[in-house]
């Protein structure tokens, strides 16, 4: 029997259901103006658009799962919009995402995806794959595209860890929703190339949690140092990057404390060198 207030909802993917039945809430529809211009475009062409970008992100695999981290930086133009901003979310027990492009659709999107995923169990009684989850992702992505046009770029991040595989996984996506895995690690954003450069002189297979988290949090020490678009640890307001280790035991968060520490035996070897 279904529901009188859910008319004909046989989908199991609440963003179908969205796109579907209140197409004005789906990802890439922001409504018009009076002429018939889409709104963004509009504010756009008019010089009355400012977006906050968010910026570098980057993923890691070890031995034990993955590790995702992100600076906590948003720029808007040459401007610091936002020095603490969430750029990593758990998205379910086994999954979670970062973000890099236009701040406010990227968090839309997350939060968006947590629903789908969250849907999609309460129907069918099961959770998606890996897999699955990282097509999903790809659809959403895909269905940014008209603002991708009007410059509010969403660029994701995934990873999960895949029980059938019994490893983590990293997924990245172009502007199209084109999904791609990354076997080792990836890094994307205004920083990406720097973090990028760092992973790959100092990577390892099977890594340990400890050494890919600290791989990680120098990759964007370093995307700091040369991006002006990526915030690196602020020791005076006390603001680190974010980071997640995804597992077969689930989410686990960097504390604070922890990511210092890290940050702590960085800057100590770097001045050593330097006297």
């Amino acid at each position: 029997m279904k529901l009188p207030f859910l008319p004909n909802h046989d989908e199991s993917s609440f963003f179908d259901f969205v796109s579907k039945h209140h197409p004005g809430l789906a990802l890439g529809s922001h409504g018009v103006t009076s002429s018939g211009q889409p709104a963004f475009e509009h504010a756009r062409s008019s010089g009355a658009l400012t977006v906050p970008q968010a910026t570098t992100v980057l993923a890691i695999k070890y031995q034990q799962g993955v590790v995702i981290a992100g600076d906590r930086r948003a720029t808007e133009g040459f401007q610091i919009a936002d020095r603490r901003i969430e750029k990593v979310f758990r998205i379910d027990a086994l999954s979670a995402m970062a973000i890099a492009g236009a701040a406010g659709p990227c968090i839309e999107m997350a939060k968006l995806f947590q629903t789908e995923l969250e849907h999609y169990e309460k129907l069918e009684g099961m959770p998606l794959s890996c897999e699955g989850k990282a097509n999903k992702l790809g659809q959403m992505v895909k269905a940014n595209l008209p603002m991708v046009f009007q410059g509010l770029v969403v660029m994701p991040l995934y990873v999960g860890y895949d029980e059938k595989r019994a490893e983590g996984r990293i997924f990245k996506y172009d502007i199209t929703g084109g999904r791609y895995e990354e076997s080792e690690y990836h890094a994307i954003g205004s920083g990406g190339k720097d973090a990028r450069n760092t992973m790959r002189e100092y990577f390892q297979k099977n890594l340990s949690e400890p050494d890919a988290l600290k791989l990680a949090l120098t990759a964007l020490y370093n995307a700091a140092d040369d991006d002006v678009g990526t915030g690196g640890p602020d020791l005076v307001r006390g603001i680190y990057p974010t980071a997640k280790c995804v597992t077969a035991q689930g989410i686990t968060d960097m504390s604070d404390d922890k990511v210092r520490a890290v940050y702590d035996g960085l800057l100590a070897v770097r001045r050593s060198k330097e006297t």
